[in-house]
């Protein structure tokens, strides 16, 4: 029985074959119709692009059937994509739907030394050679072409492709260099299904909302509408009546005969490009062959719908439109049809088979990129003295008076108008972040020093502030968003886990998203209940791949970890999680209200950094041999502390351990300092059941062969609610020095 991928190219060779023009075949330089800037040559290039693509999307299928493809989304109906393909340009980043075969044959023409065909072979049939991601997916990339490579099928992509182009508008107002031109626009390709979703919506609010504060953002989103998500249909008209009528954006429809596709095309780009205004360009599509190959379309389409679409074939419809405007004949498409298909196979037949990434470590190579000498290096950088005057002031935080020790809040942010000094690409950004200077004054006065294009509010959306991220990292800035409470990334957790944090693997590392994501957070705020303020879980964020999350304690040593987790990002381009825990924001006292053993002295610039595995070793009091090992971090290592005086009075010598890093444990360092001292005790202030790293921690402590009586002290698998009724499930110190005395008996 013949499968409907025959059966349309049967069809589509016949139609192609049977094209009749008016006579003689148009010149190539000229116009297919008077006035249009589609030439005969560009029209010809244009149909072997389509051909391209769909010829890609049988060598798939049938690779598939033999074992030696993995992937059959293809781009079947959608091939007017390479109009858009064809009037932009290489230096326009592009963030591709994955039904956008015809746009990446477009664009690879105009590269030189890019063979589309070979690299998307490889990619589909999961090849290490293949040039964007080693065969870890299919996706389309290309760094020739500005194409970094979208997992996304759910537009997550919009919010970043938005940040791209609020970067490039923002780049060109600091006079900050970029490696694409002034003029570059941003396109962003995605479903009619897809447009429903949060992403989108987000995405393009922001375009919008940036449009109307006079922020531009120089983006065409392309709307590709084949009427369906998968087995659901869009209703009727439901793109142009949700998105046609909006204000600040620019609404174009692009759809009749390809020349009439082409006009749409041009005039969306021209637009954008010229304003500086986000457009939506609306292109009709149709979808063949089914979602992807396992879709059985037959289940939920009836056999007339799906052949009314396969009438509507746009590679059909164009060899007959441009044969009818004299452009091509019969004769001529049938022969490159012919030319296409053979070059695609014999391509197929010798890139088939060939080698896949080998093992774990080939796989993950990209994954977190680690360079501790180069690291090091950079977070110990500095401004000489009189340039830091000249950027923060006569009163140099570690010279000040009033008072010289400081708290947390004051250490971050004297290490934020450090670090916003010495490196110009650096943004910080957010709600709340600009004129207030934060809802806790972390940032306070930067604004002010460094200027509103450095230093600026967001709307109030965690999607567009981690899509600016990614954006304006892509394009070379050093991006420090702020996220106001940790419950809040969890509104926009996948433009991390699915977005920033897989990029350098899915691109083989050739392109990053550097970014350190503050994010203040964890529990023990007096006058606060409910998850939202106090939310004690960090599982959502150490389960990303890659993500580091540095986590401080004390002030001091935030300023160290912020500086290290800028290196990591600028270095490594790596994406960090800087977690910062509120209570502990302006507490001054550790044992005894008034003491001030919670103040320390800011730690100048050129101090040694606090690198992954770094721990905080504190020894019990008095001189002691410790006879049990506390480990834990932020408010934990507060309260183990205060613990460990107490234990000494009831004869308990305990070392107490900080953490520091959340991701990647330091479990090396934990190990080791378990066995010298020969009991373990764990203070997770986070929830006991995967909110925290408890069970990390002891599975790699036995794992290293430690076998020393070990034990927990966790929070309740509970949200924090109001009041004295947060002390019912969050550790304090009273529960500490049991544990510890429980432990001291074993």
């Amino acid at each position: 029985m013949r499968t409907r991928v025959e059966i349309v190219q049967d069809r589509l060779q016949r139609r192609l074959g049977r094209a009749t023009g008016p006579g003689p075949v148009l010149a190539d330089d000229d116009p297919v119709v008077e006035g249009s800037s589609l030439t005969v040559a560009r029209a010809r290039d244009l149909l072997i692009d389509m051909l391209t693509s769909r010829s890609l999307d049988v060598a798939a299928r049938r690779l598939k059937a033999s074992g030696q493809s993995y992937y059959t989304i293809s781009s079947a109906g959608h091939e007017a994509n390479a109009v858009i393909g064809a009037l932009t340009r290489p230096t326009d980043p592009a963030f591709l739907h994955y039904r956008s075969g015809g746009f990446v044959m477009a664009r690879s023409r105009q590269i030189a030394d890019v063979d589309p065909i070979r690299d998307t072979i490889r990619s589909f049939t999961a090849a290490a050679s293949d040039p964007i991601a080693e065969g870890r997916h299919k996706v389309w990339g290309s760094v020739a072409g500005w194409i970094p490579p979208q997992t996304s099928t759910i537009a997550s992509h919009l919010p970043k492709a938005v940040g791209t182009a609020f970067a490039i508008e923002r780049a060109r107002r600091l006079g900050y260099a970029l490696d694409v031109p002034d003029d570059a626009i941003v396109v962003c390709s995605y479903g009619d299904a897809s447009a429903n979703h949060a992403s989108a919506l987000a995405g393009i609010n922001a375009a919008r909302y940036s449009q109307r504060r006079g922020a531009r953002a120089p983006v065409v989103f392309v709307c590709e509408d084949n009427g369906l998500g998968i087995s659901v249909d869009t209703p009727r008209r439901w793109i142009h009546s949700s998105f046609s009528g909006l204000p600040h954006l620019k609404y174009v429809p692009a759809e009749g005969d390809i020349d009439q596709v082409w006009a749409a095309v041009e005039e969306a780009v021209d637009h954008c490009r010229r304003t500086r205004g986000p457009v939506l360009l609306h292109l009709k599509t149709v979808r063949l062959w089914g979602h992807a190959g396992s879709d059985v379309e037959a289940t939920y389409r009836t056999l007339p719908e799906i052949e009314t679409d396969e009438e509507r074939d746009p590679i059909a419809l164009a060899g007959e439109r441009l044969a009818a405007l004299g452009a091509t004949d019969g004769d001529g498409m049938a022969l490159l049809a012919a030319e296409v298909d053979e070059r695609v196979q014999r391509a197929a037949d010798v890139l088939a088979g060939g080698a896949t990434l080998p093992d774990r470590a080939a796989v993950m190579a990209p994954l977190a990129p680690w360079h501790p000498d180069e690291v090091a290096a950079d977070a110990v950088g500095a401004l000489p003295d009189d340039e830091r005057r000249a950027a923060l002031g006569d009163d140099l935080p570690e010279h000040a008076t009033a008072p010289a020790r400081r708290t947390m809040a004051a250490h971050i942010n004297a290490a934020l108008h450090d670090e916003l000094a010495r490196r110009p690409e650096a943004l910080v950004f957010g709600e709340d972040v600009g004129r207030k200077g934060g809802v806790y004054h972390v940032t306070a006065g930067l604004q002010e020093r460094f200027g509103r294009d450095r230093v600026f509010d967001t709307l109030l959306d965690e999607t567009t502030i981690l899509g600016v991220a990614q954006g304006a990292a892509l394009l070379g800035f050093l991006p420090v968003p702020e996220i106001q409470y940790l419950a809040y990334v969890h509104n926009a957790l996948d433009q991390i886990r699915g977005e920033a944090a897989s990029l350098s693997f899915f691109s083989a590392g050739q392109y990053t998203n550097p970014m350190v994501v503050r994010i203040a957070g964890l529990a023990y705020q007096k006058g606060f209940g409910g998850h939202f303020h106090n939310d004690n879980s960090i599982g959502a964020l150490r389960d990303i791949p890659g993500l580091a999350i540095a986590c401080p304690s004390r002030g001091d040593e935030a300023a160290r970890l912020l500086r290290t987790a800028m290196a990591m990002a600028a270095i490594d381009g790596r994406v960090v999680a800087f977690l910062e825990p509120i209570a502990l924001y302006h507490e001054k006292d550790l044992h005894e209200p008034g003491d001030g053993e919670w103040l320390f002295d800011y730690p100048a610039p050129g101090s040694d950094p606090l690198l992954p595995g770094d721990v905080g070793i504190h020894d019990p009091p008095g001189e002691a041999e410790p006879t049990m090992l506390i480990v834990s971090y932020a408010n934990g290592l507060r309260m183990s502390l205060q613990a460990a005086r107490l234990l000494a009075d009831q004869g308990v010598a305990a070392r107490v351990l900080d953490l520091r890093w959340l991701s990647p444990l330091p479990l090396e360092a934990v190990a080791r300092q378990a066995e010298a001292c020969g009991r373990l005790l764990v203070v997770d202030e986070c929830r006991a059941t995967a909110g925290g790293v408890a069970d990390a921690l002891l599975a790699g402590t036995i794992e290293r062969g430690v076998t020393v009586p070990m034990s927990t002290v966790r929070a309740a698998d509970s949200f924090v609610p109001l009041g004295p009724a947060a002390d019912t499930v969050l550790v304090d110190t009273g529960q500490v020095v049991a544990a510890a005395l429980d432990l001291a008996a074993r």
